[in-house]
């Protein structure tokens, strides 16, 4: 049976996967997306997009379609979807790979304040600054309605779905950006406090230097746990090596 690997996307290091399996000779590619992005960034090999039906609907979707391997890149925070892979695969019994880019890490001058949950960094807020940056996604920004005495920009790839904050203002844009241009837009806005999930990655960690630069604390909601006895790699090498796939190198 020709090799089947399953890449659950929606992040960099999936599209970039993608095209190194899909250059290994006799390898079925298929890419699925949560489809919460209407304009994806296009991958190799076949595209789905939309959910599974939970873990019971994936393990069927991986029977029927004789999937060999399913490899979780999606977005750290993507705890449910990752849940589902673990009891799908163990269900099956088809090898999964965990993908996960490094978390960002304290350098000298810092001032982070890590807490568990979106909740957690709404509620320490007020107690550091009265307008901030909050730069964790369209989804979860329910979760600081309740402050009405803090000015949030929010910065989105689409636009957030309602009820936001009482006093948001929302910035639609795609990463990476330069470490001028973050520092200029938390300068424009009069940014006191950044809010951040820890994604890890190049393209979105210019802010923290930004913040770095201004003196400014910075709120790091934590990685949820992975699923019990599953653990992760950090880069696609580490993928290509667990699933025993290495792309043709170029001629001379």
């Amino acid at each position: 049976m020709s090799p089947h690997v399953l890449i659950l996307g929606g992040t960099a290091e999936a599209r970039l996967l993608a095209a190194e399996l899909a250059s290994v000779p006799g390898v079925r590619v298929t890419v699925s997306l949560a489809g919460r992005v209407t304009r994806p960034a296009p991958a190799a090999g076949d595209v789905r997009t939309g959910g599974f039906g939970g873990a019971e609907g994936l393990a069927a979707w991986l029977a029927e379609r004789r999937v060999t391997a399913v490899v979780d890149a999606t977005h750290p925070f993507a705890a449910r979807i990752t849940a589902h892979a673990a009891r799908a695969t163990a269900t099956t019994g088809v090898p999964l790979v965990v993908l996960r880019r490094p978390g960002w890490r304290p350098g000298d001058g810092d001032r982070w304040h890590p807490v568990a949950s979106l909740a957690a960094a709404a509620d320490a807020l007020p107690g550091l600054g009265r307008r901030a940056f909050v730069t964790t996604g369209r989804l979860g920004l329910t979760a600081f309605a309740h402050l009405a005495g803090v000015h949030l920009v929010v910065r989105s790839v689409e636009p957030p779905e309602p009820p936001l904050p009482p006093h948001a203002d929302v910035l639609l844009a795609r990463g990476p950006f330069t470490v001028a241009d973050e520092t200029a837009l938390l300068r424009r806005h009069r940014i006191d406090v950044l809010v951040t999930k820890d994604s890890g990655g190049a393209a979105t960690a210019a802010k923290l230097t930004a913040a770095r630069t201004l003196g400014l604390p910075v709120v790091v909601v934590r990685r949820p746990p992975l699923p019990a006895g599953v653990t992760a790699v950090p880069d696609i090498a580490a993928v290509l090596e667990r699933l025993g796939h290495t792309p043709p190198r170029p001629t001379p």
